[in-house]
């Protein structure tokens, strides 16, 4: 007797966690494989995971801070932009990765089944390896500037998962959408130089009216960036409001970016 598995797509907002739970080993491969991808071949290998937060710093730390003297809440301008580099060069790469990876995984999402959620998360996790490195190397600068090593730094996870939730869910929003409308390539380096000057990376959210602070915590990364840079130095615009609502706002992301992803799923391997 034989036996066949009949596979259907989900309806309308089901999801099937248990097999997602199932196929976590999966996960694991597709993020370690894009961890391979980004340094296989490259001259610097991790260091470029050191280099992009280092070479923005020394930019912005010029032009805004130097010469534009944007206010720095009493950071050094130096800690002040690393601390939000090291989050925004996470954000910024790995929306670009999981925006293309199902375009760029085609063959095998057309002839192989599998989670195909798994591809946009796999490139917004394997980008936290950058984060790590960008986050641990930062330490011996913010010793240079008079910052003291602290337990409060180890908050920072909070602020990170904000920007990883956000990160994988418009991840996998884009990566459907661009499945299908193969342009939403050429869109995606806008929408992340408009998010670099949106959110508080060339400067301190303590310029926006105190009445809208906390609505601006909408903006995921706002919080992010923010409650980031108060873990790593004790000092900084954060609120906990601000966070807070950053935090929530990057899980109604990831839920909308999922339930799109979900939606679109069935159709995946006849338009891609």
């Amino acid at each position: 007797m034989t036996y066949q598995r009949v596979i259907e797509p989900p309806r309308g907002l089901e999801f099937n966690l248990r097999e997602l739970v199932h196929e976590r080993e999966l996960l694991g491969f597709l993020t370690w494989r894009n961890v391979q991808v980004r340094y296989k071949q490259s001259l610097a290998g991790p260091g470029w995971a050191i280099f992009q937060p280092l070479l923005g710093m020394l930019i912005f730390t010029i032009v805004f801070g130097r010469y534009a003297d944007l206010p720095n809440d009493g950071i050094e301008y130096p800690v002040f932009y690393f601390t939000a580099f090291v989050i925004w060069t996470y954000v910024a790469s790995s929306l670009t990765t999981a925006s293309g990876s199902i375009a760029e995984n085609a063959s095998l999402v057309s002839k192989v089944y599998f989670p195909r959620i798994f591809l946009p998360l796999a490139a917004g996790l394997a980008g936290v390896v950058d984060l790590a490195i960008g986050a641990l190397v930062g330490i011996p600068l913010y010793l240079a500037y008079g910052v003291d090593l602290d337990p409060r730094m180890l908050l920072a996870v909070g602020p990170v998962l904000i920007a990883v939730f956000a990160t994988c869910g418009a991840g996998m929003f884009l990566g459907a959408l661009n499945a299908k409308y193969h342009d939403v390539r050429f869109i995606v380096p806008f929408l992340v130089q408009a998010g670099l000057f949106a959110s508080p990376v060339a400067f301190s959210s303590s310029i926006v009216p105190d009445h809208l602070h906390t609505l601006y915590g909408l903006n995921p990364f706002a919080g992010a960036i923010e409650g980031f840079r108060w873990c790593m130095t004790g000092e900084g615009a954060a609120t906990l409001s601000m966070v807070g609502v950053s935090a929530a706002s990057a899980l109604v992301i990831l839920f909308l970016g999922a339930v799109y992803f979900q939606r679109t799923d069935a159709s995946l391997a006849d338009v891609v």
